[in-house]
């Protein structure tokens, strides 16, 4: 299979959808790899170790996209990269259609076949390709919320971990999935008092049981979010519901009461965000404020920190990449139903139900698509 790998042009995105390791293995199986130039240089990759691993080096995207039958990426395709695409094109990347009506139209309209990494899952029901970048997501979120609370960044000016004869700063995770369990453990590192939210109590059970009473763990409930935000130095939005768009559970009104200075990290922000008063900023510009809470809402934020998010994801992608290279898009996601629950898009069908809902567009199922 001729597996296109281009240069990612999303706003400070430096992570590449395949390591010169990961070509290896797919030249030593027969494939043909071609690499845009200079695409793996923000990770620390360059184009001679990717020729040493048996790819060919490409000048430009156009002519990645011309000779690939498999594009594997890491963010969702921007404009000029849509316009490119394809019916005879199969798309593996992160895709986030429930929040992008213009990504999902246009992807339609070019009849693309679209694997989105963050739909597919495991025998257990887990999403694999999420989880990497989940957990450094999750790490980052409370890095980044300690560097904005600091007063220079328009913070309360408050450490979180305090000093002895000063509390802790109160740090609240809403949600309690991969990128809540890492917010939470690095948070509960740093020395700050941490409470988590959710709505499902065997989440919570095995919240206590990790990490015992430093953590306090609480049902979701309208009554019970908004006391915990409006008395919180730092709120980490960490909610999912796979394929959607994110539930809005901070209202302007609970905005308004929060502290003055304090901050919102919005790591739902990819599917819409969890904060009505979210949008998306971007590593270059990465906060603004609102009824004076920070917000960040940095839609790639394992973007910052590319060599190792790409090692993570990559871990996790390349055994979906070789069967689909080996089996081809549809025997493989046929035989395989983890990597079916994947397809988003097929030649100008929505194939995933939360995103069908999302936007208001019919759904087939993907055993129907694929047939």
């Amino acid at each position: 299979m001729r597996i296109g790998v281009p240069k990612e042009i999303k706003n400070e995105e430096r992570r590449v959808g395949l390591t010169p390791d990961s070509v290896g293995e797919l030249t030593a199986r027969g494939h043909n790899v071609f690499v845009e130039r200079h695409a793996g240089a923000g990770a620390g990759f360059s184009d001679e170790d990717y020729a040493a691993r048996g790819a060919t080096v490409v000048a430009t995207a156009d002519g990645v996209f011309d000779i690939a039958e498999l594009i594997v990426k890491v963010k969702e395709p921007q404009a000029v990269e849509r316009a490119r695409l394809r019916p005879d094109h199969t798309l593996f990347t992160y895709l986030h259609l429930a929040a992008d009506p213009k990504q999902a139209s246009e992807l339609l309209a070019s009849g693309v076949t679209a694997i989105a990494y963050e739909s597919v899952t495991d025998s257990a029901g887990r999403l694999p390709l999420l989880a990497p970048m989940s957990q450094v997501a999750g790490r980052m979120s409370i890095q980044a919320g300690a560097h904005c609370l600091e007063g220079a960044a328009g913070g309360r000016g408050v450490l979180l971990g305090g000093v002895p004869g000063v509390p802790a700063a109160p740090v609240v995770v809403l949600g309690g999935g991969v990128v809540g369990t890492n917010a939470i453990e690095t948070a509960l590192g740093l020395g700050a008092n941490v409470t988590v939210l959710d709505r499902n109590p065997v989440v919570l059970e095995q919240l206590a049981a990790r990490f015992g009473p430093s953590l306090t763990t609480l049902y979701s409930n309208p009554g019970a979010l908004e006391r915990a935000i409006t008395g919180a130095d730092l709120i980490v939005g960490a909610v999912l519901l796979r394929g959607a768009r994110a539930p809005r559970l901070i209202t302007e009104q609970m905005v308004k009461e929060m502290r003055p200075g304090s901050v919102l990290v919005d790591v739902a922000i990819d599917q819409g965000g969890c904060a009505a008063t979210s949008h998306p900023t971007t590593h270059a510009d990465p906060t603004f404020t609102t009824e004076g809470v920070v917000h960040y809402c940095v839609a790639n934020m394992p973007g910052a920190v590319p060599r190792t998010s790409t090692l993570a994801l990559n871990n996790a992608t390349l055994p979906y990449v070789l069967r689909i290279a080996e089996d081809g898009p549809v025997a493989a996601m046929r035989a395989d139903a983890g990597l079916r629950d994947g397809l988003n898009v097929h030649r100008g069908q929505i194939s995933e139900p939360a995103v069908a809902e999302s936007l208001g567009l019919p759904y087939t199922a993907p055993e129907v698509c694929l047939n």
